[in-house]
């Protein structure tokens, strides 16, 4: 069993991703583009950013363990699951916990974080 752990995207707080007995744990993931547009477009930029993590890290959404999905306002989750269900493969749904939760950004309305199993 390899014990390695390994890190993408380095950084001087936090690495995107943190790869450790076959599985990727993903930091939390906001927007950056669509920062001034609403839920469902930075929801949408969240979820492209999370494919592309893992399709590094060697995963894929369809492997997700479990999701925790911080809102700025609950309020609209409706939104955001409107965008999410489009994303996640039917059948591949995860555990999952979405709370309401003080961005640390203002115009974040949304923030993923995740862990995946690796691809065999």
């Amino acid at each position: 069993m390899n014990h390695d752990i390994k890190r993408i995207n380095v950084g001087p707080r936090l690495s995107d991703v943190s790869i450790f007995n076959k599985v990727a744990y993903l930091a939390g993931q906001v927007p950056k583009e669509t920062v001034d547009l609403g839920i469902k477009e930075q929801t949408a930029e969240v979820l492209a950013t999370i494919d592309g993590l893992l399709a590094q890290a060697g995963s894929h959404k369809s492997r997700i363990l479990t999701c925790q999905i911080f809102l700025k306002d609950i309020a609209q989750i409706a939104e955001m699951n409107s965008v999410w269900l489009q994303w996640i493969p039917e059948g591949h749904t995860p555990s999952r916990a979405t709370v309401q939760a003080t961005m640390g950004n203002p115009k974040w309305s949304v923030e993923i974080v995740l862990a995946a199993a690796l691809e065999d």
